[in-house]
């Protein structure tokens, strides 16, 4: 077939050459080195990315003097197993969970070369109930000279980053008691001054959880009554105090969860805000967003999007909710009395908006897509694909944006519209759903399931993002 496709016969496109082309068969993880990246430019700004949505814990990055050109020059490519965790980078080394065969391995590279530093191993049997990979969805954080990883059946380690070492290991399942939920273990703990603090979701409480960082002793437990989500917890400065903002509920009946603020230094919770699909089969995936003495938070299944404003003496009120505006797991990015997102909970009704941070009002509404050509055994394809359910990464004036079928598109986004300023198409597999990492002008994406055209198996692929 030739010529533009229907939605149909897109998804059935994607689905049925997956047959046509794909062979089976195991392959252990291994790495495969193309290229060395360019020097840094002078006087370019850099970061590490020990945490999930970078070190400002909001999807928006300080580096500069970074390449617009697509396809950037892949330096190397790592061979992994299931899972849908981003990866972690502190100076040399990158860290990422991933599963092969009846194991989970948490896997730290050098990250110019890819090659392995150390491997730490241990059994899991979790399968996803819903047919996704069975795989680890958390990321790894990493914090000084230690390295922090949840599997998805909820196993907490705490490893030596030099030479991977155990330094203490916990169990959510079995110390509380603590269900496996719709996707597994999911979200990314977060490292607060000397606590690792964890959204664990135990029937009856605690909802959330603040571990000694360095021994994994619990030091304080907070909430009763909701679930462990699919967001991960946020730190932010509010009215001059550190706060951290967890967006809870995952799994329950009734369906139940919210925006809970809770002081760090000793578990008490501010307040909390019930924000939840009334749908039972139905999770709260996007982190929280915080400025300006705000929290803005998101859900998809009908559910919609909420700003609240927190008052000095950390009661809150709600400014505006919307129904235009609800993000299934992509976090949403603040800029400049603006959100972007992508909005929608399917392929085919999720879009990229611009909303107004003093109303809630959409301002603009894309749908980016475009025509690709291919040459299928032998056969001329012309499928319509775009973005869907995309993440965005705001960077040195721009956006950098993964579509969920593995294109990377630098975009410009303001109030006045979307622009696309160059578009790659790195690999035709679905399922990217995790948030790029940037470090030192290299990008790190995450290829979770098998390229329809080119039979790669997943892969963490970096690429030289450097000018």
């Amino acid at each position: 077939m030739i010529g533009a496709m229907s939605l149909i016969s897109r998804r059935a496109f994607f689905e049925g050459l997956i047959v046509d082309v794909l062979g089976t068969g195991f392959v252990g993880a291994q790495t495969h080195l193309l290229s060395k990246p360019k020097p840094l430019a002078k006087e370019a700004v850099t970061h590490d990315w020990t945490a999930f949505l970078g070190p400002t814990h909001n999807a928006i990055s300080t580096e500069t003097r970074l390449s617009r050109r697509l396809p950037p020059p892949l330096v190397w490519e790592f061979t992994k197993g299931t899972g849908y965790a981003s990866p972690a980078i502190a100076g040399e080394r990158l860290v990422l969970l991933h599963r092969l065969g009846n194991e989970e391995i948490v896997e730290c590279l050098h990250r110019e070369t890819g090659a392995t530093n150390w491997q730490f191993r241990y059994p899991t049997d979790f399968e996803d109930r819903y047919g996704y990979n069975n795989g680890p969805r958390s990321s790894p954080v990493i914090d000084a000279a230690r390295a922090y990883t949840v599997g998805a059946q909820g196993q907490v380690h705490c490893l030596d980053l030099a030479t991977g070492k155990l330094i203490w290991k916990r169990n959510l399942e079995s110390e509380y008691l603590v269900r496996q939920g719709f996707f597994g273990t999911a979200s990314t703990p977060l490292i607060e001054g000397q606590l690792l603090i964890m959204n664990v979701g135990a029937p009856g409480g605690p909802s959330v959880v603040g571990l000694d960082k360095t021994t994994g002793r619990e030091m304080w437990r907070a909430g009763k009554e909701w679930g462990a989500s699919y967001a991960s917890p946020v730190p932010a400065v509010v009215h001059g105090k550190r706060r951290v903002f967890v967006f809870a509920g995952g799994e329950s009946n009734p369906p139940t969860g919210g925006l809970m603020s809770i002081d760090p230094s000793d578990g008490r919770v501010d307040f909390a805000f019930p924000w939840r699909s009334r749908s039972y089969e139905s999770v709260n995936a996007s982190c929280p967003v915080v400025f300006d003495n705000k929290v803005f938070i998101s859900a998809s299944y009908r559910t919609g999007g909420a700003l609240v404003e927190i008052r000095p003496d950390f009661t809150y009120r709600q400014l505006w909710t919307t129904q235009e505006f609800g993000l299934h797991f992509n976090t949403a990015i603040y800029r400049n009395g603006y959100f972007y997102g992508f909005d929608g909970r399917n392929e085919p009704d999720a879009s990229l908006a611009c909303v107004d941070a003093a109303s809630g009002k959409v301002v603009w509404r894309e749908k980016p897509e475009w025509t690709e050509t291919i040459d299928a055994g032998g056969r001329r394809q012309q499928p319509l694909v775009g973005t869907y359910r995309g993440s965005l990464l705001a960077v040195d004036g721009q956006f950098l944006c993964l579509g969920e079928f593995g294109h990377l598109l630098w975009i410009d986004l303001t109030p006045k519209g979307y622009k696309e300023i160059s578009r790659a198409w790195l690999f035709a597999a679905r399922e990217s759903w995790g948030l790029p990492v940037l470090s030192r002008g290299l990008l790190y994406v995450a290829q979770n399931t098998r390229d329809i055209l080119s039979g790669a198996r997943p892969r963490l692929l970096c690429y030289d993002l450097r000018a």
